[in-house]
C-alpha cells in the first residue's frame, strides 16, 4: 500500500515544488489521472489529493477538469445516454434534465481524483455547465471565475488562467488524449472551425436550454499531438518531464510551452489534414 509519504516523494522527484535544477518552483497544476493505475493507496484519493497538496506547499494550486457532459445536447455523453430513443422519449428525457449546480452536480468520466478535489473543503468550482474545473489553493478563485457560457475551454476558460499563471500539466497513469490544456490552442489557430452547442442550465422560470456558437473541440489527435510534444525541448532541456507515481507512469509538463507549441502543430497538421480531405472529395466526386 502506498502512503501520503511514498507518493508525496514520487511527486517531489518529478518536480512538483522546488524544481532545483530548473531554478523555478512548480506552484501550479492541472491534473489528470487514473486512480487504478497508480495501485493500492492507503486512504484511496484522499490520500492522493493530500500528497498532491504536500508536494505543491502552501502557495500551490491543485486544479483538476470536473466536466459533465451529459448537460450538453451536442456530447457524445448525452447522444450515447439518448441512442435508441423515440422522439417523443428524447424529448421527455432532455426537459427532465436537472441542469447544471456547480455546488451539487458530480462530474462525468473525470476519474476519482476530480471527485475527491471537487468535493474536498476549500475547493471552488468555475460555473460552466459542461467544461467546468475544480480548484483548492491561493489561485482558486482566480481560475475558476469568469467561465464564459459560449467559451467551453478558450481565453474565458480557466485554462486561459492557467495559462497565465504559468501552471503545469500533470498527467498521472494517463496519456496525451485526455490532455485538455491542448483545447486551449484550438482557439489560438487561424480562423478555428465553429459549432452550436446546447447546454442545459438553470433560469428564473426553471431548467432551460441555452443555445451559443463556440470553437468546434476535437480531441481525436491529442494523442499524436501529445507524442511530438513530448519530443520538444525548451532551453535545452526536454519539455516533459517522466517519473512514476506509486505504480503509474507520470509527466510533467509547463502548460504554456505545450499549449503553444500545440497551436503551431495543429495550425500545420490540421489545415494539411483538411485540404487531403478537400481533395479526396473532390476526386471522388
Amino acid at each position: 500500500m502506498f502512503t501520503a509519504d511514498d507518493l508525496t516523494a514520487d511527486l517531489r522527484r518529478l518536480g512538483l515544488g522546488a524544481d532545483a535544477d530548473a531554478g523555478r518552483r512548480v506552484r501550479h497544476v492541472l491534473v489528470h489521472a487514473s486512480l487504478r493505475s497508480v495501485g493500492p493507496v492507503c486512504g484511496g484519493s484522499r490520500t492522493v489529493v493530500r500528497a498532491l497538496r504536500k508536494a505543491l506547499g502552501p502557495h500551490g494550486t491543485l486544479v483538476v477538469p470536473t466536466f459533465t457532459e451529459r448537460k450538453s445536447l451536442t456530447s457524445r455523453a448525452h447522444i450515447g445516454m439518448t441512442v435508441g430513443l423515440t422522439d417523443a422519449q428524447a424529448v421527455t428525457y432532455r426537459e427532465r434534465m436537472d441542469p447544471f449546480d456547480a455546488a451539487a452536480t458530480p462530474s462525468e468520466g473525470m476519474g476519482r481524483l476530480a471527485e475527491e478535489v471537487r468535493q474536498t473543503p476549500g475547493a471552488l468550482r468555475s460555473r460552466h455547465p459542461t467544461t467546468s474545473f475544480a480548484a483548492i489553493g491561493p489561485l482558486a478563485g482566480r481560475i475558476t471565475s469568469g467561465h464564459a457560457l459560449d467559451c467551453l475551454l478558450g481565453e474565458s476558460s480557466p485554462l486561459a488562467r492557467l495559462y497565465e499563471a504559468g501552471a503545469h500539466i500533470l498527467l498521472l497513469g494517463v496519456g496525451f488524449e485526455v490532455c485538455t490544456a491542448f483545447h486551449l490552442a484550438e482557439y489560438r489557430v487561424p480562423a478555428p472551425a465553429r459549432r452550436r452547442y446546447y447546454c442545459r442550465v438553470a433560469g428564473e422560470g426553471g431548467p432551460r436550454w441555452a443555445a451559443f456558437s463556440d470553437v468546434d473541440l476535437d480531441d481525436r489527435d491529442f494523442g499524436q499531438l501529445g507524442a511530438w510534444v513530448a519530443g520538444r525541448t525548451k532551453g535545452g532541456r526536454p519539455l516533459v518531464t517522466r517519473g512514476r507515481f506509486g505504480d503509474a507512469p507520470a509527466r510533467l509538463l509547463p502548460l504554456a510551452p505545450a499549449v503553444d507549441a500545440a497551436v503551431s502543430w495543429m495550425t500545420a497538421r490540421r489545415a494539411a489534414v483538411r485540404v487531403a480531405a478537400e481533395a479526396e472529395e473532390s476526386d471522388s466526386a
